[in-house]
């Protein structure tokens, strides 16, 4: 039998201040209480996460378009650079709806699954697995 880790960490990875700040009004209305690290460049987020090796079962929401390294440069480099120690759920958060971006995405491994912006409550519920609360 395999038994999932709670979410303990989330990480979102977005150049734009303004879909952090919402994005993590639907991760605590969604009922997570747990540690959100905020990050608004790839590279910033990628020196964090391959330093820390994934201490704690950790959620990253990753957006595509931003300046310097692009989501999926960042997502490229963990697949090379991390040896997670605990879980790690990485998922595309993005205002893009374009098909070649959701093929991209679906050719890394390390993405789980391609979600277009906003995050709502009911979608980060079901990312984290927990009873939406209303």
């Amino acid at each position: 039998m395999s038994v999932t880790a709670p979410i303990q960490r989330v990480v979102l990875i977005d150049d734009s201040e303004n879909d952090n700040f919402f994005h993590e009004i639907a991760l605590r209305k969604a009922g997570f209480d747990g540690e959100i690290q905020i990050f608004e460049s790839g590279e910033r987020a990628l020196e964090f996460l391959v330093q820390d090796q994934i201490s704690v079962s950790t959620l990253v929401l990753l957006d595509i378009n931003m300046p310097g390294m692009n989501g999926f440069d960042v997502a490229r480099a963990l697949t090379d650079r991390l040896q997670p120690r605990a879980a790690l759920q990485v998922h595309m958060l993005t205002s893009s709806a374009w098909s070649v971006d959701k093929a991209t995405a679906q050719s890394i491994d390390l993405i789980r699954n391609y979600l277009v912006k906003p995050l709502t409550k009911e979608a980060a519920a079901a990312l984290l697995d927990v009873e939406c609360f209303i």
